[in-house]
C-alpha cells in the first residue's frame, strides 16, 4: 500500500472512531443539532502603526467611485499601509438603496506620501464625521448624572486601533481629466477640522452659549437676508444644502430651507415648552443671541443601512408601495441658525458616507477571502481562484446577500464524492462495492469534514450573519452599540472543548460579540469544506480541487498507474462469446473501448457469478455513480446560474437517481445487453419496459419500483468509459450527454409526489399526517390531509416507505386537483419570498366549491375529554404564534390568516409595558381568523403594537384564550 492509500486509511480510522463517539463531547460533530462557539479571524492587511510615525507615512491608495443614475455621489480614496490584493483593489460592489441602485468601483491609483500634519488632519476628519453621522460626539448626560463632554475635547488616540487602521478621504472633482488623475479634497478636510476645533473651543472653558455669543457679538446684520450661524453668517439664498452640525447635540444635518415667518419665539412641538427659546434655555441652558432669526428646516442624518442585501431593499420597497410612503415618516428638525456650525463640504460627500460602511464591509470580507487563499496557496499559471468566489464559499444563507455557499456546497459534495470514489476504487482493487461505499462514506461524512475544517481554521472564516451597519466602526469612530463578551474568554480564539458546545435550540446564531465570538451550527463547518472544494473546482478544475483537498487533509490523488493496472486486468478477459453485444453496445454509445473487457464487466450482473463468471459490474457501478453525479451536477451548475440552491438540488435529485438512469437504459435500448441469470429480474425488466413504452407520462411511474439493475447498468457503463479513457471525465460526458438528454430543466422539473404534496400544503397552510406499517415484503402507507370542509385520505403500497408514501401522495394530489387545488412551483416560490411570518396563509386562496363554515358565535363551552393541554404561552416575540402553530399542526387544523391594519403618526408612540415596551411612529393592529374543521371559524383581534409581528403575536394570544373559552384547549399554568 503506497503513501496515498496509507493516508486515506488513517483518515478512515479517525472517522470510524468519531462516528462511534455518540455519547462523548464529540457527539453530534458536523450535525445541525450541535451549536459551537467559535472565534473570527481578523483582517491582517488593515493593521498598521503609521499614525505614530512623526515623519509621516507612505500609503497605497485605492480610488472608490460611485455610479448612480439619479443621484450624485462624491469619489473617495482608501489609504492603507499595506498593499491590497488585486481582487480587492479592483472590486465592484452592487449597492441596493431604498428606491434606486448604485455601484461602487475600486481601482488602484499608486502610492502617496502624507506628512505628519496631513495625517492628523485626515484623522480628525474621520473622527468628526464618522462619529457625528454614525455614532455620537458627546459623552455623558444629565439624566444619569455624568457631565457632558465633547468627544474630541482631548486627544482622539483612544479612538484608533492598530488592528483596524486606514483612511478613507474625499477626492476633488476634477472635470475634464481622466480617472487616473486625482487629488485629495483637503479643502473639505480642513473645513471639517475647522468645525471640530470650533466645537472644541465652545466646550473648552465656557458654556457653548457664551462662546457662541462671543464669536458673533460684534457682527451686525447686513440686512434681512443675512442668517447668523454659530461660526459664520450666510445669505439666505446660499444656505440650501449647507452641511451643519448642531452645537448642543453634535448631530449632523443639511439645510433644506429657511422658514420665513418663524423664529425661536414660535410654538414648540410639545406642550412642555411654549417656544424654542424656553426649550433651549431650560433643557440645554443656552441663551439665544438672535431669537428673531427665522428657523432652519434641516434634514436629519440617519443610521447607515445594509446596502448589500437586495432582499432587505426589496422588502422596504414593497412596504413603501403598499403603504404609499416610507414606514417611518420623514422627520425634519427645526433649529435656530445660531445653534449650528457650518461645515464647508459638498452634500455629495455626505451622501457618499452612507455607502461607505457597506462598501468597506464587502472589501474587508474580500480581504479575508484573499487571506485564506494565501493559506491554501494554490499556484497555477492557468488559473487563480477569484476571491469573490472563495468569499461565496464562506457565506451562508443567513447573511442575506446576493450569493451564498449552497450552490458551491452542492458541487463540492459531488467533486469530493467523485475523487474519493476514484481513489478508493483504484487503491483497493480487491474490495467489493459495499466495502468501497463504506470507505467513501467514512471519508466524506460530515463528522470527518468537520474535523478537517476545524484543523485548518475554516470555522474562523465563515460568515453567518447579515451585515450590521450600526455595529460597523470606522477607524477613529467610537462604537455606540457595543456587544461585550459574556462567554468568559479573554482571547480571540475559542478553545475547542465541551464547554463551548451545546444542543440548545434557542441560541442566537451568527451574531458576534466585540471579541468576535459567535455561535455556529456544527454542520456549517462541514458544509464550508465542501463549498471551498466546489469553489476551487469551478475556478481551476480537478487539479485545483485536489490541491485544496490535500491542504484540508483529504488525500485523493488520482494516480494514472493504478488505472493502467486495472485496465490490464480487464484486458485478460475473453470477450469472444459476447462480441455481438460489445459491438452493438459500442455503436449505441458512440465509443470504441480500447479494453473490451471493461465493457464486458460493465454489463455483467452479479447473478452471472453463480454460473461461472469471475466478475460483475458492482465495482464499476460504484465508480460510475460518482462520475455521473459530478458531471450532471457540474452541467446543472453551469447552465442554471439563476436558480436558487434548493432548486438546483431538486434538479440534481431528478437527474441523478436510479429511476432516471433506468429509464435511460430502456429508452436507449441499453437493457438488451444486460447479462444476467435471473428469471425474476427478466420478468421485472419486461414489465418495466412495457410500462415505459406504453406511457411516456413520468408521473404514472412515481411510486412504482424500477428494476435497480437497469439504473446500475447505466452507471457501470459510465465507470467503464472513465477507466478506459484514463479518467478523462470530459470523454465520459461526451458519451453520456446524448444518452441522458433531455436533461431536466426548471421549466419541466417535476417533484416526487410526496415532496410536491408537502410543498403544496406548506403553501396553503395545511398539515399532512403519515402512517406506515409493514405487511409481508411491502409497506402500506396512509396520508391524511385535513381541508376546512373535508378530511382527505390517500393510500399507497410499495417495497419501501418512500415508494408507498409516494403512491399515497400521488392519489391525494389527484384528489386535490379534482377540487381545483393544484401545485404551481413558481407561485410557491414567490409566496415563500413574500411571506416571512411563521403563521400565515393567503386569505384569498380559493378551495374549489368547498363551503367554508360560518363564524362561531362567542360562547363559552365546557372542556371535554381529549382536549389538548398546551404549555404556558411564552409572551415574548414569536411565542404566541409558535404555540398556535404547534397546536394547529398537532390537530391538523388549517393555518390561521392575519389581516393587519397600519396607522402612521408624526409623534413617537409607546406600546407595551416593562421589558416589552417599544416606541415607534407606526401602530399595527392584527385580526386573526382560524377555521376549525367541523366547528367553524374563530376570530380574534389583537392590541396595538409597534411592529407587525408583535401585533400578530397579540392576536394569536387572544385567539388561544378564545380557544380555551370554547373548550378547544387547556393552557397549563406556569
Amino acid at each position: 500500500m503506497d503513501i496515498v492509500s496509507e493516508h486515506l486509511t488513517d483518515i478512515v480510522d479517525l472517522d470510524e472512531s468519531l462516528l462511534d463517539l455518540k455519547t462523548t463531547e464529540l457527539g453530534g460533530a458536523g450535525t445541525t443539532k450541535r451549536k459551537e462557539l467559535h472565534g473570527t479571524v481578523q483582517v491582517r492587511v488593515l493593521s498598521g502603526t503609521w499614525r505614530d510615525d512623526p515623519h509621516g507615512a507612505r500609503f497605497h491608495s485605492y480610488r472608490i467611485d460611485f455610479s448612480c443614475d439619479c443621484e450624485l455621489f462624491s469619489t473617495f480614496v482608501l489609504l492603507t499601509g499595506s498593499k491590497l490584493d488585486d481582487d480587492v483593489a479592483n472590486a465592484k460592489v452592487d449597492l441596493y438603496l431604498l428606491d434606486k441602485t448604485a455601484k461602487s468601483f475600486v481601482s488602484p491609483c499608486g502610492e502617496i506620501n502624507l506628512v505628519s500634519d496631513e495625517i492628523k488632519r485626515a484623522m480628525r476628519f474621520h473622527e468628526l464625521l464618522f462619529n457625528g453621522l454614525f455614532g455620537k460626539l458627546f459623552l455623558g448626560s444629565k439624566s444619569n448624572g455624568t457631565p457632558r463632554e465633547f468627544l474630541l475635547q482631548k486627544d482622539g488616540d483612544f479612538l484608533w486601533s492598530m488592528a483596524n487602521t486606514y483612511l478613507i478621504l474625499p477626492l476633488e472633482s476634477l472635470e475634464g481629466e481622466d480617472s487616473s488623475s486625482w487629488r485629495i479634497n483637503w479643502r473639505a478636510i480642513d473645513a471639517t477640522v475647522t468645525a471640530a476645533e470650533f466645537m472644541k473651543s465652545c466646550w473648552s472653558t465656557a458654556e457653548p452659549s457664551e462662546k457662541k455669543s462671543r464669536s458673533l457679538r460684534d457682527e451686525k446684520s447686513a440686512g434681512e437676508n443675512i442668517i447668523h450661524l454659530a461660526n459664520r453668517s450666510f445669505s439666505t439664498r446660499n444656505l440650501k444644502d449647507t452641511v451643519v452640525i448642531a452645537i448642543h447635540t453634535g448631530r449632523i444635518y443639511y439645510v433644506l430651507d429657511v422658514l420665513v415667518g418663524t423664529s425661536a419665539h414660535s410654538t414648540f412641538d410639545t406642550k412642555k415648552y411654549p417656544n424654542y427659546v424656553e426649550y433651549f434655555t431650560k433643557k440645554y441652558e443656552l441663551e439665544l443671541s438672535y431669537p428673531d432669526q427665522p428657523l432652519l428646516l434641516l434634514k436629519q442624518t440617519h443610521n447607515p443601512f445594509n446596502l448589500l442585501s437586495n432582499s432587505e431593499a426589496g422588502a422596504l420597497r414593497r412596504k413603501k408601495l403598499l403603504n404609499g410612503t416610507n414606514q417611518k415618516p420623514q422627520n425634519y428638525a427645526h433649529l435656530p441658525p445660531e445653534l449650528v456650525v457650518s461645515i464647508n463640504i459638498p452634500l455629495s460627500v455626505l451622501r457618499s458616507f452612507y455607502l461607505i460602511p457597506s462598501v468597506m464591509h464587502r472589501l474587508e470580507c474580500l480581504m479575508l477571502a484573499c487571506q485564506l487563499r494565501e493559506e491554501i496557496a494554490f499556484n497555477s499559471n492557468e488559473s487563480r481562484i477569484p476571491c469573490l468566489l472563495l468569499l461565496e464559499a464562506l457565506t451562508t444563507m443567513r447573511c442575506c446577500e446576493d450569493f451564498s455557499s449552497e450552490r458551491l456546497e452542492l458541487l463540492g459534495d459531488s467533486v469530493l464524492k467523485y475523487t474519493v470514489s476514484c481513489h478508493v476504487f483504484l487503491t483497493h482493487p480487491d474490495k467489493h462495492e459495499g466495502k468501497l461505499s463504506s470507505l467513501r462514506q467514512r471519508a466524506v461524512c460530515n463528522a470527518n469534514l468537520y474535523m478537517l475544517g476545524i484543523k485548518r481554521g475554516l470555522h474562523e472564516y465563515i460568515r453567518d450573519s447579515p451585515f450590521e451597519p450600526r455595529r460597523w466602526v470606522a477607524p477613529g469612530q467610537l462604537s455606540v452599540h457595543p456587544a461585550p463578551c459574556l462567554h468568559g474568554i479573554d482571547e480571540l480564539e475559542v478553545p475547542l472543548d465541551g464547554r463551548y458546545q451545546t444542543f440548545d435550540e434557542n441560541l442566537i446564531l451568527g451574531k458576534s460579540c466585540d471579541m468576535g465570538h459567535r455561535w455556529l451550527v456544527s454542520k456549517n463547518i462541514a458544509d464550508c469544506v465542501e463549498a471551498v472544494i466546489g469553489a476551487y473546482y469551478v475556478s481551476g478544475g480537478l487539479v485545483a480541487a485536489l490541491h485544496v483537498m490535500k491542504w484540508l487533509g483529504i488525500e485523493a490523488e488520482l494516480a494514472p498507474g493504478y488505472v493502467d493496472k486495472f485496465a490490464d486486468v480487464a484486458s485478460d478477459r475473453s470477450c469472444t462469446q459476447k462480441s455481438d453485444h460489445i459491438i452493438s453496445l459500442e455503436s449505441k454509445l458512440g465509443y470504441d473501448f480500447t479494453t473490451k473487457g471493461l465493457l464486458l464487466e460493465a454489463i455483467t450482473h452479479a447473478t452471472e457469478e453463480k454460473v461461472g463468471a469471475e466478475f460483475c459490474y458492482e465495482r464499476l457501478e460504484f465508480l460510475g455513480d460518482a462520475v455521473l453525479d459530478v458531471l450532471i451536477t457540474w452541467y446543472l451548475y453551469q447552465n442554471h446560474t439563476d436558480v436558487d440552491p434548493g432548486e438546483l438540488t431538486d434538479l440534481r435529485s431528478a437527474s441523478v437517481n436510479n429511476e432516471n438512469f433506468a429509464q435511460v437504459a430502456v429508452r436507449r435500448n441499453l437493457f438488451e445487453h444486460l447479462q444476467h441469470s435471473s428469471s425474476l429480474l427478466s420478468e421485472q425488466i419486461t414489465d418495466y419496459v412495457k410500462l415505459i413504452t406504453d406511457d411516456e407520462n413520468a408521473k404514472t411511474l412515481q411510486g412504482r419500483q424500477c428494476p435497480k439493475a437497469l439504473g446500475d447498468l447505466v452507471e457501470s457503463i459510465a465507470g467503464a468509459v472513465l477507466i478506459d479513457s484514463k479518467l478523462r471525465v470530459e470523454e465520459v460526458w461526451r458519451v453520456f450527454l446524448p444518452l441522458l438528454s433531455p436533461i431536466v430543466t426548471p421549466d419541466n422539473l417535476e417533484l416526487p409526489p410526496f415532496r410536491e404534496l408537502i410543498e403544496l400544503c406548506d403553501c396553503l397552510g395545511y398539515f399532512v399526517k403519515d402512517h406506515c406499517v409493514n405487511h409481508n415484503d411491502f409497506v402500506l402507507a396512509e396520508l391524511r390531509l385535513q381541508l376546512p370542509d373535508i378530511l382527505l385520505i390517500g393510500e399507497g403500497i410499495g417495497r419501501t416507505r418512500k415508494a408507498a408514501k409516494g403512491e399515497a401522495a400521488f392519489h391525494l394530489l389527484k384528489n386535490l386537483e379534482d377540487r381545483g387545488i393544484s401545485y404551481d412551483r413558481f407561485v410557491a416560490k414567490r409566496k415563500k419570498r413574500e411571506l416571512h411570518d411563521v403563521i400565515m396563509v393567503s386569505s384569498e386562496m380559493k378551495f374549489g366549491k368547498s363551503n367554508i363554515p360560518e363564524t362561531v358565535p362567542q360562547k363559552k363551552q365546557k372542556v371535554t375529554e381529549g382536549v389538548p393541554v398546551i404549555s404556558p404561552v411564552n409572551e415574548q416575540k414569536g411565542g404566541p404564534r409558535t404555540s398556535l402553530y404547534d397546536l394547529c399542526k398537532s390537530l391538523q387544523w388549517p393555518m390561521p390568516s392575519f389581516k393587519t391594519i397600519t396607522q402612521q403618526y408624526r409623534s413617537l408612540l409607546e406600546f407595551g409595558e416593562g421589558e416589552n415596551k417599544k416606541k415607534g411612529f407606526n401602530s399595527f393592529m392584527s385580526k386573526i381568523s382560524l377555521c376549525i374543521p367541523d366547528f367553524g371559524i374563530l376570530e380574534a383581534m389583537g392590541e396595538q403594537r409597534a411592529d407587525k409581528k408583535s401585533s400578530q403575536d397579540s392576536a394569536a394570544l387572544s385567539l388561544l384564550r378564545e380557544l380555551e373559552k370554547h373548550g378547544k384547549l387547556v393552557i397549563a399554568c406556569s
